[in-house]
């Protein structure tokens, strides 16, 4: 039995898998700067965070071993993954309800002063 009380250990990951997934973080690494050099409008930040998204899972995956782990840590990884989801969506839920128009419609928020000297 080995130190970390595995009885049996896994073969390493070929170079190639490795080297595959460095040059696809790059591609989506370039991919981004060109994303952010574009004006997309609204979809900025959706495009943006989809790229993010992806090159997160691919180091989870890939550089993490959560690809050749066990399903108990695959579970635990993507419970988790699924309760941030739940408390984005009930965080965007409470944030869609929320009255920010809080001053009547007859007063106007006060203007700064223009200081000059």
């Amino acid at each position: 039995m080995s130190a970390h009380g595995h009885e049996e250990m896994h073969p390493p990951a070929p170079v190639w898998m490795y080297v595959t997934n460095f040059l696809v973080l790059v591609v989506l690494t370039i991919v981004t700067y060109f994303v952010a050099t574009k004006d997309l409008g609204a979809l900025s930040t959706p495009v943006a965070l989809g790229i993010a998204v992806v090159k997160a899972g691919l180091v989870v995956l890939f550089f993490m071993h959560v690809y050749e782990s066990g399903p108990l840590t695959k579970l635990v990884i993507f419970g988790s993954l699924f309760m941030v989801a739940v408390l984005c969506c009930f965080f965007l839920i409470d944030y869609s309800t929320r009255n920010l128009n809080v001053l009547p419609p007859d007063e106007a928020p006060p203007a700064v002063a223009n200081k000059k000297g």
